[in-house]
């Protein structure tokens, strides 16, 4: 096989392939520009490649971001939406950022940041790799308590919802949303909303 054969099986296994998947491997990352000229690949953003007639997957534009924002982690109405929880579509992606990082320059899709600090940033981030691309979001707990925090932002009527929702379909324990509770400093504010499920 030769490494351009080599590189399309990586799209196959991986969906969005990036220069830093092939250097990776050994290959030279110009033949990711000669394969998209040769119509065996197609740029799908700036530094993405994937397969012309590749499945797109529900979750194909949070891959992109990830991809392009490698320390974006999706939060609040994204991360809603990629754990099946209430019935917000949001329009943008959501992504934490570290605070005092860069602002990602990216024309599409349009993004919603958040910074956070600390334990509020990297905890209860999980890493879900779907068809080889990985996704960064944070876990369902950390998710609910995030809306408290930023309640402001989404509604307090967001936040009661995915916290019903969340709650009803098992998607957390009382232990979870109590850590991170703790984490987000929303204990106050959630806990008459967590005693009254608790009953």
């Amino acid at each position: 096989m030769s490494q351009s054969d080599h590189i399309l099986e990586l799209a196959r296994h991986r969906r969005v392939l990036r220069a830093a998947d092939v250097r990776e491997q050994g290959w030279s990352p110009q033949l990711l520009i000669r394969l998209h000229q040769a119509g065996q690949l197609q740029r799908i953003a700036r530094g993405l490649y994937a397969l012309p007639h590749a499945e797109v997957t529900e979750h194909q534009t949070l891959i992109e971001v990830c991809q392009r924002v490698p320390r974006g982690v999706l939060c609040l109405l994204s991360a809603l939406q990629f754990h099946g929880i209430g019935t917000h579509m949001p329009h943008e992606v959501w992504i934490a950022l570290p605070a005092g990082s860069q602002t990602p320059a990216l024309g599409y899709p349009p993004l919603r940041i958040v910074r956070l600090r600390g334990t509020a940033y990297s905890g209860g981030i999980q890493t879900v790799a779907e068809h080889g691309a990985p996704i960064r979001v944070y876990c369902a707990a950390k998710t609910v308590t995030d809306c408290f925090k930023f309640r402001h932002k989404i509604g307090l009527d967001v936040a009661l919802e995915a916290l019903k929702d969340a709650w009803h379909n098992r998607k957390v324990t009382m232990a979870e949303l109590s850590h991170f509770a703790r984490v987000n400093r929303v204990e106050r504010v959630m806990q008459p909303y967590l005693e009254s499920m608790a009953q």
